[in-house]
Formats: structure tokens, C-alpha cells, sequence
């Protein structure tokens, strides 16, 4: 058997569809976020990111910098572990604290990525808990997604965002034990889901509610605790998920709930308990980084500025994009191979990277360039990327927004 050509013919046609992914070589530079270098082919540029996940530059900060550093000078690198074999760290205790303190519940639990937090969360409830059944909104990630099929539950997919959808299939379930998993905001589209009409259906028909706070923890809320946070729903919801890898600029995962509830996935998940720690470093940076957006407004406030300028260039120059009320600004294109086309000529002609998305991350037919404005991509900057974007939209032949 040639097991590389079997390798070779699905990548060759993954190429030949326009979904083969290609990534760029990039350095970040300290101190000059969004700025970067991209090395490609023996030759060195300087480009300006525009789809970082790091929403907020928090991977910069100088608090985070130093406390990260401060931390490896005294603990050292690694965490020497699993938490229940040696791994148990002063600072993992201490981020897990900040965290629960962040979204007003009793405990929290850490663990090495947002992905493994939902997967290893709802496999674990999904295969412990008697007889349950998943109700999963139709737009969830694929670690929610991965979650549930691991854990052998029964699964309803309710519409993306439908909560009337959602009330007819709880009835349908009947008296059941049930989960209701859904997101805050969705990474592709931007938009936000209606938490307080999800949240009350749950709970008229018992339900646990089980939320994704990864694209919103940092950005919302007046503590950066999220949209359920800004809506003063957190108490409302069971399990709060969330990331340290995206608004606070760092890595790993995390749940939160009730003391039982994270004593429970602690006990029986296997994705954290064969996992090695998070470095104590990266916690000590983690709780610097939320405990400064905690207190500070600057950087969400400029992160909603610089998103609404880009929105305003876009609909002057009718680039056609998402209408959503989230940071994320989704630019579509509609077709694999342009998509790739435009990304390619964007960070070749115009030093502006900014990453093609297509299928299966999206549909097919919804491809399009994700852009993440931060608080520190500059008037200049934006300006920049939309009169380069509007000289693509002409060379591409692409269709314009309709005013």
C-alpha cells in the first residue's frame, strides 16, 4: 500500500479546489504591534496583521511581558507535569481565582487550549451524566462539535441562534436530563447570540446552559467578563468557557462554574488529567493580562473606534462585509480561489496580511476575509487597507456592495 499517494491525491485536490491552506512565516515584533516580519522565499518584509485573534495587542503589554518574564526567572519554564503529578503551580491556582472572580462564579478550571476546555468539558458531562441529551446550536465550533461526538450523548442541532427552535426541540426531548451549548459570539460570521431568550427557554425545560465565551471574554462587559457579562447574565448560565488566547493575549483554556461542577470535569475529564500543565509563566501572564482589562476601558473603547472607521471606509467604497455587532469584520468573497488569489496579492503588493477563509471553516460559497481591527492599527492603517482592498475589488472583477 502507498500510503503516500493516497496522502498526495487528497492534498492535490484540496489544492485544485482552493482550500489547501498555506501559512505565512511571520516574527511579531515587541512593542509594535500590529506590525510584523514575514520571511518568505530568503527575503525579509515588514507587514501589518490584520487577522489577529490577539484582539486587543495584550500580547504586548508591558505588564504581561514583565510578569511572564518576572515568572520565568523564579519558577522557570515548565510546569514539570500534569496538575496531579508535580504539575500543581502558586500561579495556576492563582489565574484559575481571577477567573472566577471574572465571570462571578465559584470556581474555575484550567487547561492548555480553548479547544481542549470544550472538548474535554462536554465529553465529559456528555458520557457521565445519565442519559443526557446535547442540544447544540447548529453554529457551534468544532471543538463543541468534537466534544459532543466524543462523549457518545445523544445530540439535537437546534438552529444557529433560533431559540424558538430551540424551545420545540427541548419539548421534544421531554424530561430527559438536558445541555444547551451555544456560543457568545461566532468566530466566522461576528454575530452575537440572543442570550437572554436561550437562557430563559433552558431553563423553563431544566436545562444546563453550557456557553462559549472565547471571542467575547476581554472584549465585553464592563470587566471584560463577556456579552453574558455586558447583559448581566452570567449568574444565569451553568458553564462559562472561555480562552487566554485571544483578547488576553496569551494561551490556554478554562471553564467556570460551581465548585462541584469543576471538581467533577477535573476529576473525570482525560483532557486534563493526562495533560502536562500550562507553564506557571503563561498563568502569571494570564492573570496579569485580565486583571489589567478588568480595570481598564482604553482598549475596547479603541478597538470599537477602529472597528467602525474600517466598517465606514468599507461601505464608501461598497467592499461588501458582514453586518454584525461584534469586532470581527468579515470582508466576502464568495469563491476558494480568489479568496486565495487576494490574500496572496494583499501581503505581496500591499504588505497587509490578512488570511483567506474558506470551506469547511466556512460553507462553501461564503469565503471571505476575516479582518480584526485592533486598538492598534492606526487611522493611516485603515486607510491603507481599503483603498487596497477597493484596487483588488476592481482587478478581481468582484461584486460591490449594493448602497
Amino acid at each position: 500500500m502507498d500510503f503516500d499517494q493516497i496522502f498526495r491525491t487528497q492534498l492535490d485536490t484540496l489544492k485544485a479546489e482552493g482550500n489547501y491552506r498555506t501559512f505565512a512565516h511571520l516574527e511579531r515584533k515587541r512593542g509594535d504591534f500590529p506590525k510584523a516580519t514575514n520571511h518568505k522565499d530568503g527575503e525579509v518584509k515588514d507587514i501589518t496583521v490584520w487577522c489577529s485573534n490577539d484582539y486587543l495587542g495584550m500580547g504586548q503589554h508591558p505588564d504581561v511581558v514583565n510578569a511572564m518574564i518576572d515568572c520565568v526567572k523564579t519558577n522557570g519554564t515548565g510546569a514539570g507535569g500534569t496538575r496531579n503529578i508535580s504539575g500543581n503551580n502558586h500561579h495556576h491556582l492563582r489565574l484559575e481565582a481571577e477567573l472566577a472572580d471574572l465571570h462571578g462564579k465559584e470556581a474555575a478550571l484550567l487547561f492548555t487550549s480553548g479547544y481542549v476546555s470544550n472538548w474535554a468539558a462536554l465529553s465529559t458531562l456528555g458520557s457521565r451524566i445519565p442519559n443526557v441529551v446535547i442540544l447544540s446550536d447548529a453554529g457551534n465550533h468544532a471543538s463543541m462539535i468534537e466534544g459532543v461526538r466524543h462523549s457518545r450523548a445523544d445530540k439535537v442541532i437546534w438552529g444557529h441562534n433560533d431559540w424558538r427552535d430551540l424551545d420545540r426541540k427541548l419539548k421534544a426531548v421531554g424530561d430527559r436530563p438536558k445541555i444547551v451549548a451555544f456560543e457568545s459570539v461566532y468566530s466566522m460570521d461576528g454575530d452575537i447570540a440572543p442570550l437572554k431568550e436561550i437562557i430563559a427557554v433552558a431553563k423553563a425545560h431544566g436545562a444546563m446552559t453550557y456557553i462559549d465565551e472565547v471571542h467575547a471574554v476581554g472584549m465585553y462587559g464592563p470587566r471584560g467578563g463577556g456579552v453574558s457579562e455586558r447583559e448581566g447574565l452570567a449568574d444565569q448560565i451553568d458553564l462559562i468557557e472561555g480562552t487566554l488566547g485571544k483578547a488576553f493575549g496569551v494561551v490556554g483554556g478554562y471553564i467556570t462554574g460551581s465548585t462541584h461542577l469543576c471538581d467533577f470535569i477535573r476529576s473525570f475529564a482525560s483532557g486534563f488529567i493526562f495533560t502536562t500543565a500550562l507553564p506557571p509563566a503563561v498563568a502569571a501572564a494570564a492573570t496579569a493580562s485580565i486583571r489589567h482589562l478588568k480595570t481598564s476601558q482604553v482598549e475596547r473603547m479603541r478597538q470599537k473606534e477602529q472597528v467602525a472607521k474600517l466598517r465606514a471606509h468599507l461601505n464608501k467604497m461598497g467592499i461588501p462585509h458582514m453586518a454584525n455587532d461584534s469586532h470581527i469584520v468579515p470582508v466576502m468573497i464568495g469563491d476558494p480561489v480568489k479568496c486565495r488569489m487576494i490574500s496572496d496579492i494583499l501581503m505581496r503588493d500591499w504588505g497587509i496580511y490578512v488570511q483567506p477563509i474558506n470551506y469547511p471553516t466556512v460553507p462553501k460559497g461564503t469565503e471571505r476575509l476575516r479582518i480584526t481591527p485592533s486598538p492598534f492599527h492606526s487611522d493611516a492603517d485603515i486607510e491603507h487597507l481599503a483603498m487596497a482592498l477597493q484596487s483588488l475589488w476592481k482587478h478581481c472583477a468582484l461584486s460591490r456592495a449594493v448602497a
